[in-house]
């Protein structure tokens, strides 16, 4: 997929995704814009330079997400008069199954504040492309363990929970794309 959006000319990736609120003062319904990833995925291709012919390529990912594109999101937030959670270590998981209790704990003493399955490799590969990205995710659920999921992950709680912050986010995404600083 990043391949084909920056084959298009793509000039900048904001993804969106659902995510579980690993922290205590993350709740169902709110949107965060991720700084940092951790990545606890394993064998899924995360770089465009492996194979035959192929010459091992290193990127810098101090950064994983593009500052400048960050901030054109907060301001689009501030325009609307959108809440968002500017920050938060996103914890990419392999799924498709949902975490343990005792994996979210790990993750929380690892300093992640939420949990997806989304994340990586696309931000890696974007950095390959050298195209600015940068995340939305919007709070579904509380992780394993945590609050009303304390005993176990509602489905039906989850989609019931994710209808109208993505509306929040659909208009927040226009408000991104007027602004232009990418587009």
């Amino acid at each position: 997929n990043l391949w084909a959006l920056w084959s298009k000319k793509a000039t900048a990736i904001v993804s969106v995704a659902s995510v579980g609120g690993i922290r205590g003062d993350l709740a169902p319904g709110d949107i965060v814009v991720p700084h940092q990833i951790i990545d606890y995925t394993w064998g899924r291709r995360s770089t465009f330079h492996e194979g035959d012919g192929c010459t091992v390529t290193h990127v810098d990912f101090t950064h994983p997400y593009d500052e400048l594109l960050r901030n054109q999101i907060l301001t689009a937030a501030s325009m609307i008069g959108e809440e968002v959670r500017m920050g938060g270590v996103y914890a990419a998981t392999q799924g498709p199954r949902l975490e343990t209790a005792a994996e979210i704990n790990r993750m929380e003493r690892d300093g992640a504040d939420l949990v997806g399955m989304t994340g990586m490799p696309e931000a890696v590969l974007a950095r390959e492309l050298d195209l600015p990205y940068a995340a939305i995710n919007v709070v579904a659920n509380y992780a394993a363990g945590r609050a009303d999921s304390a005993h176990g992950i509602s489905f039906d709680a989850i989609l019931g929970e994710l209808g109208a912050p993505m509306g929040r986010v659909r208009s927040l995404l226009e408000t991104v794309a007027g602004c232009g600083v990418f587009l």
